[in-house]
């Protein structure tokens, strides 16, 4: 029989005027680091909140009205409320610029584009590392006061939804988002219309909507192409966060590039930083070259403009991992912006080449209209330099201009709120504003060390309620008994959280080989097995759905997790997202990490667990290679790259049940008379005190201020002033240069000695053909340092060689230097030259150089 048609009737409450507030509240993503504003929403219905996925907006859209009349009299919530909002208040109407901030004008204005922002798990427009990083930036950006803008995408579909059936296969579910439960609004111009902007693709143009989203004291602007009139396949361009094939990638990444670029110009921004984070926005240096071009530059002094106020990050430590389109898709794309931009095919297409392949690829576009690179740790930009070396084809990859700046995390958004009242007490209440001060810190060893241990077992029994939550709606939907699931979390007690529990939560890639644990399942079973000591392991994460070899692995771990020996001491919960994450870093005793060296670009996660007093066990790759000390938790040291991949695993994994069985299970049950153990504690404070002052994202960001926002501020402004006139210098310079450069040689004159006495001077004479270039144009330079094998030219002298005035008989200039060495003993020189311009960002920039 049926049952007629149903209507869909959405009920809002009316929210009393007492508490008409908490709308702000909800729509600023500042909830989303500040944990007593969540937990007043969980206040007014507990089971509400956790229904909605602690969701602020879509609370308020279906908490019963009675409820918010009750609590607008209930004085216990109304004091929650009220000290809330002058935290809220307080924070956002602070005037100071601090942490470098200051350093930028007033005008200025950085624009950071991503193709994914991860705030908190009821916005889903993020994925993974990349995601939570661009929102930390942001909020970093937010409590430093920097005049910021973030540009993003607005996606139907963020990330899918992840269920592990009783074979351990992945099941990946989307579920479109609905925007009116967003912590969003439609972006309006003046006349109060919402804001559209016209991005044009092959035979088409399609219109992406506006959309904004407050970030504490930054906006985050995201286009959404959802909308009339475009045609089915151009609304489902932002459909889904990397989604789709090709086409649709390619089309996002215009969408993003291009179009945010005309939304910024429509609202009135003009951006004098522009940061692209990962090569997905690189489009963006082709619109502001257009724009430059349709005000009477040409091509090449547009393209230098716009770099020299361009930021490029990369996060990718593989090569395979950067985008990258075939030529025919790139021209079909953009012949309409080569013909705008005054150049033909081979030149467009020359901007995303690579020495080792045809593609267009966006790393090299990104760097070509780059003038400040960099990658995320000491260890991943050396990586970089490397893998991006044919970007500077005569220059070594340790002194191109890609450097690095490590990653930090935003300790208000990860740190455990217990610690917070904790760090009030012990290092007073301004600790929140002196997160870089390593002396500062020093305090945590003030915390009595039984105050300590109780709130780290706190936090492990906060963990563990929820894992065993997640790990029971798995267990009986894949229709198993309750006597089983009793096996299962026989550990994971949540009233008795004193064993010893070590996390592995992250993307199910093969380079983070998440199987290396059972590299040797006897050897593990000896670790495990003993009932004084006994060890829960917990794995969670996703793998790619197009990634099947990652997806092997998460089956791989199931199988491992049911076999007797493991069974209940390892476990693997679904659908990891940013909530399990944070009570995962927070609770778990021992973070492990154990990637492919030199694979990971960074890491957070480890980051996360170490500022709330997490131990790590890590590969050192990353950043844990820049972070270990010997004494804040420890090492596996990376197998030589001479062994094959299955040798190096199995080396490193006999560290790793070494370093278990011998030291981190003895030094985690050495319990005193006070029932906890010492050493555990004096390692879990030297974490936090060697850790946090050093990898939190205020002190990224204002390394990133320091080293590229500020510089690249006045580049722009010196590149742009009259006209551009210097854009146009170096621009005509370095087509002088190009042109002349393969015809430029260097020939030395002088008789070299090979001793010397110490105080003496040797003469070194250096005859230079220079093509047509100027004396002015080069710098003729030699290195002077220890012969180690190849000398590192970043730790050596370098001495400028002068001009001597004059030319030979050969026409060749002349270049002289008296040497007068510093050191004793055995050294060795060599000569060089390279161009130069009092106008260059970066001395190697030309990436050319000749030796001699």
């Amino acid at each position: 029989m049926t049952k007629g048609t149903a209507y869909t009737l959405q009920v809002q409450p009316r929210i009393p005027a007492r508490l008409e507030r908490l709308n702000e509240l909800a729509n600023n993503l500042w909830y989303s680091w500040d944990r007593p504003t969540r937990g007043l929403f969980s206040l007014l219905h507990p089971g509400l909140w956790n229904a909605v996925g602690h969701n602020p907006r879509a609370f308020l859209q279906r908490v019963d009205e009675r409820r918010l009349l009750d609590m607008a009299q209930d004085p216990v919530f109304l004091g929650s409320f009220n000290k809330v909002l002058s935290a809220y208040d307080t924070y956002h109407t602070e005037p100071l610029r601090r942490d470098g901030s200051e350093w930028l004008r007033s005008t200025d204005l950085v624009a950071y584009f991503c193709a994914e922002f991860g705030f908190h798990e009821s916005f889903p427009i993020y994925s993974g590392g990349l995601g939570i990083l661009a929102g930390d930036h942001c909020k970093s950006a937010s409590d430093m006061r920097l005049p910021f803008v973030g540009i993003g995408l607005l996606y139907r579909q963020g990330y899918f939804s992840q269920s592990i059936d009783a074979e351990g296969n992945q099941h990946a579910s989307y579920r479109d988002g609905e925007f009116e439960a967003m912590p969003i609004a439609p972006s309006l111009d003046a006349a109060g219309r919402e804001i559209r902007v016209a991005v044009d693709l092959p035979g088409r143009t399609v219109v992406a909507k506006a959309w904004h989203a407050r970030v504490g004291h930054v906006t985050l602007h995201l286009l959404d192409t959802d909308v009339e009139p475009n045609a089915e396949h151009d609304r489902n361009i932002t459909h889904q966060l990397y989604g789709g094939d090709r086409t649709t990638r390619i089309e996002q990444e215009i969408v993003l590039g291009v179009g945010g670029v005309r939304l910024l110009a429509m609202l009135g921004l003009n951006p004098t930083v522009w940061h692209i984070n990962e090569g997905h926005a690189a489009f963006l240096v082709l619109e502001r070259a257009r724009a430059l071009v349709r005000q009477g530059l040409d091509f090449q002094a547009a393209f230098e403009a716009v770099a020299a106020s361009t930021v490029f990050t990369t996060h990718t430590p593989v090569p395979a991992g950067h985008d990258h389109f075939n030529t025919d898709m790139m021209w079909y794309y953009f012949e309409r912006h080569a013909e705008d931009l005054g150049i033909g095919r081979d030149a467009l297409l020359a901007l995303g080449r690579t020495p080792d392949s045809d593609a267009f690829n966006m790393t090299a576009l990104a760097i070509r209209g780059s003038r400040f690179q960099n990658g995320v740790s000491r260890i991943h930009g050396n990586v970089s330099a490397s893998i991006c070396a044919g970007m500077w084809p005569q220059i070594d990859a340790e002194e191109n201009p890609l450097t690095h700046i490590t990653n930090g995390v935003h300790v208000p958004t990860f740190l455990a709120q217990e610690w917070h009242e904790v760090f009030e007490r012990y290092l007073g209440f301004g600790w929140a504003h002196r997160l870089g001060n390593s002396e500062f810190w020093q305090g945590i060893y003030r915390i009595p060390d039984q105050l300590f241990w109780s709130v780290r077992q706190s936090l492990k029994s906060q963990m563990l309620h929820l894992v065993r939550r997640r790990v029971a709606q798995q267990h009986f939907r894949n229709n198993g008994s309750e006597a089983h699931l009793d096996r299962l979390l026989k550990l994971a007690d949540p009233l008795n959280p004193n064993v010893l529990t070590i996390g592995f939560a992250r993307r199910f890639a093969t380079y983070k080989r998440a199987t290396l644990l059972f590299d040797n399942l006897e050897w593990l079973r000896q670790v495990v097995s003993d009932a004084k000591r006994p060890i829960l392991f917990i794995f969670a994460g996703k793998a790619h759905p197009a990634d099947g070899p990652g997806q092997d692995l998460i089956r791989e771990v199931h199988r491992m997790s049911h076999l007797p020996e493991l069974e209940g001491r390892l476990l693997l919960v679904e659908d990891y997202d940013m909530r399990l994450a944070r009570r995962l870093v927070c609770g778990c005793d021992v973070w492990l990490n154990n990637p492919i060296y030199p694979m990971e670009a960074s890491g957070t996660s480890g980051m996360k667990a170490a500022i709330n007093g997490g131990i790590n066990l890590s590969v050192l790759d990353g950043w844990w290679g820049e972070a270990y000390d010997g004494n804040n938790g420890w090492a596996i040291k990376p197998a030589s790259a001479q062994l094959d991949e299955s040798r190096r695993a199995h080396e490193e994994a006999v560290t790793l049940y070494e370093l278990l069985q011998d030291h981190v299970a003895p030094l985690y049950y050495e319990r005193g008379a006070l029932g906890y153990s010492p050493g555990w504690v004096r390692m879990a404070k030297q974490s936090i005190v060697s850790l946090l002052p050093r990898f939190n994202a205020s002190r990224m960001l204002t390394e990133y201020v320091r080293k590229t926002y500020l510089p690249a501020s006045q580049q722009g402004r010196r590149y742009g002033e009259s006209n551009h006139e210097a854009a146009r210098l170096v621009a005509r310079w370095k087509g002088k240069v190009q042109q002349a450069w393969p015809g430029v040689s260097l020939r030395r004159i002088d008789a070299p000695s090979a001793r010397i006495l110490y105080g003496d001077s040797l003469t070194v004479e250096v005859a230079v053909r220079l093509n047509g270039l100027s004396h002015a144009d080069m710098v003729v330079e030699l290195i002077l340092g220890r012969p180690i094998g190849e000398p590192r030219t970043h730790q050596a002298a370098r001495y400028e060689l002068e001009w001597v005035g004059r030319k030979n008989d050969l026409g060749e200039d002349l270049f002289s230097l008296a040497l007068s060495p510093e050191l004793c003993g055995k050294l060795e020189y060599r000569i060089r030259a390279y161009p130069c311009h009092e106008l260059l960002t970066h001395p190697f920039e030309t990436g050319l150089m000749i030796w001699l």
